[in-house]
């Protein structure tokens, strides 16, 4: 059974600031999109910031939060994230297309859930 409550400790060391949160693929997505999710630890806040190889701009909700997300509330947050549309170009709400394969050293169940999800729509 997957733990939706977990919480890591902390995202962050003494030393570094700036950590690649969860790296997603989308096999389904016309182009095979990957999406790296990075947090920033910036004046005693976790910024979110979701990056692709095109640099398109991304909306995640929550942008920021006080202390490291429960599971549930990252998987609200991926399951959420949208093109920004005032910079989209051409078909880019097709990028995110499918159910993403999901990694993430943070939160070992991640990817298991994505998993389930991706296997009860018949994909993989």
């Amino acid at each position: 059974m997957i733990d939706f409550k977990f919480r890591p400790e902390s995202y962050f060391s003494s030393e570094i600031t700036s950590i690649l949160l969860v790296k997603l693929s989308y096999p389904e997505s016309k182009w095979g999109e990957q999406l790296s999710v990075y947090a920033h630890s910036i004046d005693r806040k976790i910024q979110f910031e979701a990056v692709d190889f095109y640099g398109n701009e991304y909306l995640l909700y929550p942008s920021s939060v006080d202390v490291e997300l429960t599971l549930e509330d990252l998987i609200y947050l991926i399951e959420g994230i949208q093109v920004n549309t005032d910079q989209m170009e051409g078909r880019m709400e097709l990028i995110l297309d499918g159910v993403p394969v999901a990694e993430s050293s943070f939160y070992p169940e991640l990817e298991k859930y994505f998993d389930e999800k991706r296997k009860s729509f018949g994909l993989d």
